[in-house]
């Protein structure tokens, strides 16, 4: 595993701190408990502000009905979830217990958690209302583009056999802790109110975001990778192999996008949150799947498994023939899609816990029979 870290806001400050954390955390811990708790805390997050704001209505329509304690937790939340990432890897070369299976642990959960995050961020905002919030058509491209810089960061090590960990990583973090303890502090009403020259916040984030990813995140990628190739370094020498991870994303950006733009019953606009979990936990998988082949050095798969039945799904939304089911069988295909997702996770985990003859949340040795 190899990876660069050059983000100066991670190196002179961040990582000070997590070198202070990391030696509070008992030595009988293993990484992967770590890794998992921080998820869970987040899930858990995503879960409780769910429950006050299932449609991203709350915060423009009845702005106290997100209890201000909510968002307090949120920032709490956030905070230990991305302290626990960033110290897990540092307690597993603290304890020796580096391995294949925490690296895919990490980088797995980190792939769900990442939707995760934007969707619990978009309840500050809330939904176009008519006078504030952002639509729902700009929660999807916003959360497309964030999962977009992730898996050109996994796309770039399959290529060059290096994480060059991008930088809107740990600014997105502080960035959001910062928006959760602000919105405690003086209420939603502040992402209600033109900040700079007429423009809102969350105009403004959005504007860093496409920024940070059009002319910094995605330049910097193509960069290592062109370099990487002049080092005569590249792990795949042709063009197939070398964009082959890329095919399945883009043809679930795809299917996803004709879904939101020819659905009948506008199917984004009546059940956001239920639509971008779904768009949320595809690209895990699918990225998954990427990790795992550029950590065993095997050739991801052309079409991922669960494009065809997603392609029948938007082909029977968009002529009709769902009708006013289509929100039914959106729930139904999101559970679906998460349990497999689920059981993949666990599948594959219990897979290599057996091969690596370790536990996945414990430092013992497993006993070999």
């Amino acid at each position: 595993y190899s990876a660069v870290d050059t983000n100066p806001l991670s190196v002179y400050i961040m990582q000070p701190i997590w070198n202070q954390i990391i030696k509070i955390v008992p030595l009988w811990i293993a990484p992967n408990l770590l890794t998992f708790s921080g998820f869970v805390m987040i899930l858990f997050n995503y879960f409780l502000i769910s429950f006050y704001d299932w449609d991203y209505t709350a915060s423009g329509t009845s702005p106290g009905l997100v209890p201000t304690w909510v968002w307090l937790f949120s920032a709490f939340t956030t905070f230990c979830a991305y302290a626990l990432d960033s110290i897990d890897g540092k307690h597993a070369r603290r304890t020796q217990s580096s391995t294949p299976l925490g690296e895919l642990f990490d980088h797995g959960l980190d792939s769900w958690a990442t939707s995760i995050f934007v969707l619990s961020f978009f309840s500050i905002c809330s939904r176009d209302n008519g006078k504030t919030g952002v639509s729902v058509y700009t929660m999807y491209i916003y959360l497309s583009i964030v999962l977009f810089n992730f898996m050109c960061s996994h796309w770039e090590k399959y290529n060059t056999g290096v994480l060059f960990l991008p930088w809107g990583y740990d600014i997105s973090q502080v960035v959001l802790i910062a928006a959760y303890l602000l919105t405690s502090a003086v209420g939603v009403e502040v992402w209600q109110k033109p900040l700079l020259l007429g423009y809102y916040i969350t105009d403004i984030l959005v504007i860093l975001l496409i920024g940070f990813s059009l002319f910094l995140s995605f330049p910097q990628t193509l960069y290592n990778i062109h370099r990487a190739h002049l080092k005569k370094t590249l792990k795949n020498h042709s063009l197939y192999e070398g964009l082959l991870p890329l095919v399945s994303p883009l043809l679930l950006f795809v299917l996803l996008t004709v879904w939101v733009v020819l659905s009948p019953s506008n199917i984004l606009a009546k059940q956001p949150r239920l639509f971008l979990w779904m768009v949320g936990v595809a690209f895990s998988n699918v990225i998954c799947k990427v990790i795992i082949c550029q950590m065993s050095g095997t050739r991801p798969e052309l079409f991922h498994w669960f494009l065809f039945p997603l392609a029948l799904v938007v082909y029977a939304a968009i002529s009709g023939l769902l009708g006013w089911t289509e929100e039914a069988v959106l729930a139904v295909f999101t559970a679906l899609l998460t349990a497999a997702h689920v059981h993949y996770g666990v599948c594959v985990g219990m897979q290599l816990s057996e091969h690596l003859n370790i536990y996945i949340f414990s430092l013992k040795k497993r006993v070999q029979e």
